[in-house]
């Protein structure tokens, strides 16, 4: 019995001693610089935004899309992004023949700019964005990738996105969480 409490007394202390040395060294096995729980030590790793995206039947022509655009890649890297992501029935709003025309070699470039007018760099919570727009007198201008601007803004109890047309859209689902960002899905693509 007095050895089985030397053993527990030993791993303990070299527990102990680890975590204070990772601690010292700002290298937490356990949290990472954001405070999250690394997906390491809960042994599932989280996918990536496209990984989730890709997961979920809802984004299938999201997908599509950024894989014609070649922006599998970028939307892969390390980020953190957020990604205000159309859903199926987005895109289905498009005039007829707009995502088959999208989604042609020869328009790339148009589709990559309306993609990237959707993703925006640094990760925004739901919480992050009604802050913003309550800090900001009820309107946050975002910068997207693209360089252009998306207007938030708080509707109804709803936060809406106004895209360079004037056109609107409505975040119906928020904080899906991705390894390298987040997700908002919204009902209507908006273009740049």
């Amino acid at each position: 019995m007095k050895t089985i409490k030397k053993l527990m007394k030993v791993t303990f202390g070299v527990l102990l001693l680890t975590s204070t040395i990772a601690f010292a060294n700002n290298n937490d096995p356990i949290k990472k610089s954001n405070g999250e729980v690394s997906s390491e030590i809960r042994g599932v790793e989280t996918p990536t935004i496209v990984g989730v995206a890709a997961g979920n039947e809802n984004f299938s022509t999201l997908v599509a899309a950024v894989k014609a655009a070649d922006l599998v890649g970028t939307l892969n890297s390390e980020g953190p992004f957020t990604v205000f992501a159309p859903t199926n029935e987005a895109f289905a709003k498009l005039p007829a023949g707009t995502v088959e025309s999208l989604l042609k070699a020869e328009n790339k470039a148009t589709l990559s700019s309306v993609l990237t007018y959707h993703v925006v760099a640094g990760k925004f919570m739901a919480a992050d964005v009604v802050k913003a727009i309550k800090d900001n007198k009820g309107k946050f201008v975002i910068t997207t990738v693209n360089g252009e601007k998306l207007t938030a803004h708080i509707m109804d109890g709803k936060v809406m996105l106004q895209d360079a047309k004037g056109n609107s859209s409505t975040i119906i689902l928020t904080d899906v969480a991705a390894s390298n960002g987040v997700i908002h899905a919204i009902d209507t693509v908006v273009m740049p």
